[in-house]
């Protein structure tokens, strides 16, 4: 039993760490949470779902175990000592009490004896009579019933842990070790066998559904291991519409689901409104609203070629959930990769404050970093900068990144810029690209500029013009021209790292120092040609719109320094979208809440009667001797407190009261 004991340190501590990190993540989180070393240690021991973990669930079983022999044991043998009065006690062992006392009486033996009774009586004592000739022993007690605390107490372990037992994981692979097999591979619901499925009248289980506006299921995924199980229901629930409400921050205020129940059993449908904190619950089946995805949303894209001299754009179609495979054209280089559209965001609200965005480094950047979710903060500097879209390319070389790109410009340090976000990996934040926009606030402008840049006839064009403007004397225009024209093919090719990258550090800052002006002036000039082959009016470099067009071309500077380390061959952004939202609900059939409930009730009377309920017990031996009597009496409890000495006390001066 003190191992039982004990063993409920580490029920403590589990429950710790299950209360304080969230359960159920993906791995990555975790990897990014605690690093890989430390991830894989706690990964032995199942942290991450630690009530279901091997170890907790034999902790669990032991102390049913344990602490159910225990009872078993020893619950006969209090209920006997507390139904006891001990009238059988001897007058030795009566002396060797430390609570007693002895006086002679004059008054008779049957009169000390009634008197005696009223006063235990009127103290609230139950007594039982013992005659031994023509003495009587009189023996007493109050609050036995605490001996049922330690029953009740005992008892609340075992009931609660059988509770836990049956609504964990416990009953889910109990059947997987008896032959059911967790899917591990994509397929259709309809398509899992049966050893993929459990039984409709499972137990106890713990799902998750996720059901787009407009779709009905009777079924719940449950996950085990590195696998799912189908989790059959007895009705069919259908998602009729879905709300959600936002804070000013972005965050969701409130979410709910207006769903149609329908029973196969009866054909009986009824419609019902699902919250947080108030779910539904049908023939034993709890439906909680959980969170909120997307549906599958139909969108509409526009592609643009980030590799070669090709600026034509493309309209790609498609839906959240699905990947779909791009061709670029001719391209070698690009050739095919597939997108795979993960998600679609309608609200974004960020803080673009000037703490909250720092300024690029306009050389050897990067990607330069802008904004942070604001979802926490409440300022003037929150502005909800539109939908976004994210997606995953995959190339042929298997590698995959993940983006997210904001549908419309947003304004940043006094320019409308498009942000495209990168990441390595789930676990990882974005960083973000600033396109800068053009006069039709997009980004086509931008993306011509930057296959001009790839075409080498026109950035020879470029690099002539160039030094045509800057020589200084004709001598100098030809060695200008080539200059400029093999700063624009190495700043194609590689941005401003490959400028420097054979340039020693010390000589960095001078090469650069003279290199990106050129660069810069020799983009203006492509500017222009782009526009002039394009059939567009040239840039006015003089008038008000001067300062317009040199951040242009200082924000696309940037922006194309950056281009070679975005690793994608293709630059997606959203042109519309029909949005389909999803509820996720945890579906749940936890026949052990009631078992747990009943163990807590029992737990508190168990620990109030231990605590706030004191057995004490006397005895008092009335013998004659002559015309009176001769009183022997003895108290005990088993707390000998302060006020039980107070209470002896008061005992010993009541007999010697009722005995004269």
């Amino acid at each position: 039993m003190r191992f039982a004991v004990s063993l409920l340190m580490f029920v403590c501590i589990a429950s710790l760490i299950g209360t304080v990190l969230q359960q159920g993540q993906a791995p990555s989180a975790y990897i990014d949470q605690f690093g890989p070393f430390w991830f894989a240690l706690f990964d032995k021991f199942s942290i991450w779902h630690i009530y279901n973990s091997w170890w907790f669930l034999l902790i669990m079983t032991f102390l049913v175990v344990s602490t159910g022999i225990c009872l078993f044991r020893n619950s006969p043998k209090m209920v006997r000592d507390a139904r006891s009065f001990r009238e059988y006690i001897r007058e030795s062992s009566l002396r060797s009490f430390h609570h007693r006392l002895e006086c002679a009486s004059d008054v008779a033996p049957a009169e000390n004896q009634r008197r005696v009774q009223q006063w235990l009586s009127g103290q609230g004592y139950r007594y039982k009579l013992r005659q031994d000739g023509e003495s009587v022993m009189i023996a007493a007690k109050k609050g036995s019933v605490n001996r049922l605390g330690y029953i009740f107490a005992h008892a609340a372990i075992v009931i609660i842990c059988i509770g836990g037992l049956i609504d964990s994981q416990l009953p889910v692979r109990l059947q997987v070790w008896l032959g059911k097999t967790p899917i591990t591979q994509n397929m259709l619901v309809s398509q899992v066998p049966e050893s993929g499925r459990l039984p409709s009248g499972n137990l106890s289980f713990r799902a998750n559904m996720l059901v787009p506006e407009g779709s009905e299921t009777n079924s719940g995924i449950v996950s085990v291991d590195n696998g799912v199980l189908i989790q059959p229901l007895p009705f069919v629930l259908k998602l009729k519409k879905f709300m959600v409400s936002y804070y000013s921050t972005g965050m969701p205020s409130n979410f709910k689901s207006v769903v149609e129940v329908t029973d196969p059993a009866t054909g009986k449908k009824f419609d019902r409104t699902i919250e947080v904190n108030e779910p539904l619950r049908y023939k034993g089946v709890t439906v909680y609203q959980s969170s909120f995805d997307d549906g599958g949303s139909k969108l509409q894209l526009v592609g643009y070629p980030l590799v070669g001299s090709k600026d034509k754009p493309f309209d790609v179609n498609g839906t959240v959930g699905k990947a779909t495979e791009i061709t670029m054209g001719d391209d070698p280089k690009a050739g095919r990769v597939e997108l795979d559209l993960s998600g679609l965001r309608t609200i974004n609200v960020e803080n673009l404050s000037e703490n909250a965005n720092p300024q690029p480094k306009p050389m050897l950047a990067q990607v330069a970093a802008v904004t942070g979710s604001a979802a926490g903060a409440k300022n003037a500097n929150l502005h909800n900068v539109g939908p976004s879209v994210q997606y995953r390319v995959v190339g042929r070389d298997g590698q995959s990144h993940e983006f997210n790109n904001y549908m419309l410009p947003v304004t940043l340090d006094g320019s409308s810029v498009f942000l495209a976000g990168v990441r390595d990996n789930p676990g990882a934040s974005y960083r973000y690209l600033r396109i800068p926009a053009d006069a039709n606030n997009s980004v086509g402008e931008f993306m011509s500029l930057r296959a001009a840049l790839h075409d080498p006839v026109m950035r020879a064009e470029a690099a002539g013009r160039f030094a045509a403007k800057n020589a200084s004397s004709e001598a100098q225009r030809p060695l200008l021209q080539k200059a400029a024209a093999g700063a624009l093919e190495t700043f194609a090719r590689g941005g401003f790292n490959a400028i420097v990258q054979k340039v020693p550090e010390a000589d960095r800052e001078k090469i650069l120092g003279f290199a990106v002006p050129m660069i810069q002036l020799s983009l203006v000039e492509l500017r222009d040609i782009e526009r002039e082959n394009a059939g567009l009016a040239p840039i006015d470099h003089t008038g008000p719109a001067a300062e317009a067009a040199s951040k242009w071309i200082q924000l696309s500077v940037l922006a194309l320094a950056n281009l070679p380390d975005y690793p994608a061959p293709v630059f997606m952004t959203l042109k519309g979208f029909d949005q389909v939202q999803a509820s996720v609900f945890q579906v749940a059939r936890s026949p052990g809440k009631n078992a747990v409930y009943l163990g807590c009730i029992l737990l508190i009377l168990g620990v109030f009667s231990m605590f706030y309920i004191r057995d004490r017990r006397i005895w008092v031996w009335i013998k004659p001797k002559g015309q009176g009597s001769d009183l022997l009496a003895a108290m005990t409890s088993q707390r000998r407190t302060l006020d039980f000495q107070h209470e002896f006390d008061r005992f010993k001066d009541a007999i010697g009261r009722l005995s004269t």
